[in-house]
């Protein structure tokens, strides 16, 4: 016998976290200069219940190199957005998305 099929509801947009078109513009302005440095090639997004993904990679097929995120929740106490490193170690966390992705922007200044 056929279980009846039971409708799944989707997401709604109040439902999911995700960036703001004023924290899309600094992420993709910080992804372009790093994607003109050859440092970046790829980038995938995910907004899930709690939390907004800004995945960053060197190739598509690997693991990301960074991820930025968005977590609402936190933003009383450490600061939404952080940067998380291959690891998963958080290499910075804040209130303001600009000073969190500097962490990211010392990468790209070398020493000739």
């Amino acid at each position: 016998m056929i279980p009846p099929f039971v409708p799944v509801p989707a997401p709604q947009a109040h439902d999911v976290v995700s960036f703001d078109r004023r924290e899309l513009g600094v992420i993709l302005s910080l992804y372009g200069r790093m994607v003109a440095a050859g440092e970046w090639r790829d980038y995938a997004l995910s907004f899930l219940r709690d939390v907004a993904v800004f995945s960053v990679f060197r190739r598509a097929a690997e693991h990301p190199l960074y991820r930025i995120e968005k977590r609402p929740r936190l933003r009383h106490a450490q600061g939404m957005y952080a940067v998380i490193g291959p690891d998963g170690q958080i290499l910075r966390r804040g209130h303001e998305l600009a000073t969190v992705l500097r962490v990211l922007e010392r990468k790209l200044i070398r020493p000739v």
